[in-house]
């Protein structure tokens, strides 16, 4: 952002110095043109003067004399002519050229007007005439064609000059323009680096910024009241749920002993209806075991150390082991060697229980539960696939919220808070959970945290 402001600054001043450049360079031109035209002017007038002044058929030696000597000190050719065009006096190697426009307006009784632009690039000679006049007629005209490489020279090195001026004045408004956007932008910075945490689950993140803009500054600080809010807001709430997860345990305790000695008086016939009343407390207790789980899942802060991933997977795999050849199920496990990451491994290990319980429970007897830890690249993936059921695709959207179950699944043991569990543990350490349809039908999850180095080694 703040390269696309000093962008827009800069070519801002480069329009401003262009609108003012163009008209200067041009002024510049036409002040040195307009010096040389008045010089060559007076030089012509005087030759005409001299050639006017002269009798009717006097010899002209004077005359050459003189244009010659002015070509030899100026290099500048001259030349006479009459009223024909034929010249009278010419200096050595007078060029002519294209000289009739000037040629007019001198037999014309005009002295010639300033020419057209003569531009450093265009290379151009200066040609002025002047007419020769005796007893108030026109008899003839002076030219004299000048040469304008040095003026074209001058006018390249003033243009050089403002190009100069203009990189430096470019140069200056650049570091302003870097500091006024580091300035004005700095609260701006702040606010991202502040929103891109609490993105991550670091809800005590806050924007600092001392400096910058006062619209700026009020709105960093309505950020951090806000900020502070949505924190005090979801604390009472996460202590609200785990608050009531552990006072509920007592009571749930009471009535299931309570059950018990009902269970007891009641007469036979009715061990159907106790048994259901058990299920349901059961149920009743793994839900609230989930929800301060849960509770204090989201509100831990991760303690982020370095570890091998696949040691972790290879110590949480064996101890799901017994659960699985319980079930008659087989668990493939794929991985090569130490694999690297960043992140807290108590977390990973719950997010991991959490997924691996998961696809024990709904894969059936026979089947295989594959695992693997991929960290050629970064981030490094966990996943787990089954071969249970999986879910259709109008389904699959909503696995992973709380609470949520399928509906042909509803006699299955859970809460519907263990993806979502393992969700929050992942973020919460940043790493995040993917969940799509395995090739096989069932479902594939994928746990991803940050890679890392392997140590260096010690000799």
């Amino acid at each position: 952002m703040r390269a696309r402001l000093i962008g827009t600054l800069i070519t801002l001043m480069v329009c401003i110095l262009f609108a003012l450049g163009v008209p200067l360079g041009t002024s510049i031109v036409r002040q040195h043109q307009d010096a040389l035209f008045q010089d060559r002017l007076d030089d012509t007038v005087r030759f005409a003067a001299l050639a006017g002044n002269a009798a009717p058929g006097a010899s002209t030696s004077t005359l050459s004399t003189e244009l010659t000597r002015y070509q030899q000190v100026y290099g500048i050719s001259a030349a006479v002519l009459d009223r024909n065009g034929r010249r009278l006096v010419a200096t050595p190697g007078y060029p002519g050229g294209d000289v009739k426009g000037v040629l007019r307006q001198a037999f014309a009784g005009r002295h010639s007007a300033d020419p057209a632009m003569i531009w450093p690039w265009s290379g151009r000679s200066l040609a002025v005439a002047a007419p020769v006049m005796q007893s108030g007629d026109v008899v003839g005209a002076v030219v004299t064609v000048s040469p304008t490489g040095r003026m074209r020279a001058a006018v390249l090195h003033r243009w050089l000059l403002l190009c100069g001026a203009a990189a430096v004045a470019v140069l200056l408004f650049w570091s302003l323009a870097h500091r006024l956007a580091t300035w004005m932008l700095r609260p701006v910075r702040a606010l991202d680096a502040a929103t891109h945490t609490i993105a991550t689950g670091r809800l005590d993140a806050r924007a600092t910024a001392a400096s910058g803009p006062p619209e700026l500054r009020r709105l960093t600080a309505s950020f951090n009241g806000m900020a502070q809010k949505v924190e005090d807001t979801m604390e009472r709430q996460r202590a609200f749920v785990a608050d009531a997860s552990h006072q509920l345990r007592n009571p749930l305790s009471a009535v299931m002993l309570r059950l018990e000695d009902l269970a007891l008086a009641l007469p036979p016939g009715r061990e159907e209806e106790i048994q259901a009343l058990r299920r349901e407390a059961r149920r009743l207790t793994a839900v609230l075991d989930d929800l301060l789980e849960l509770a204090l899942a989201e509100q831990r802060e991760a303690a982020v150390e370095r570890f091998d991933v696949a040691a972790l997977v290879e110590e949480r795999v064996t101890a799901w082991q017994v659960v699985a050849d319980q079930r008659d199920i087989a668990v493939m496990r794929a991985w090569g060697g130490p694999v690297w990451t960043v992140a807290d491994p108590t977390a990973l290990g719950s997010a991991f229980d959490a997924v691996i319980d998961n696809a024990l429970k709904f894969s059936p007897a026979g089947s295989v539960v594959s695992v693997t830890v991929a960290g050629a690249g970064d981030p490094v993936e966990i996943e787990v696939t089954d071969e249970g059921p999986g879910l259709p695709p109008e389904e699959m959207a909503r696995i992973g919220d709380r609470f949520w179950r399928s509906p042909r699944h509803q006699n299955v043991h859970g809460s519907g808070l263990g993806l979502a569990v393992a969700r929050t543990l992942l973020a919460a350490c940043g790493g995040r959970l993917d969940i799509a349809t395995a090739d096989g039908g069932g479902l594939a999850v994928t746990m991803a945290v940050p890679a890392d180095q392997p140590p260096a080694v010690t000799v």
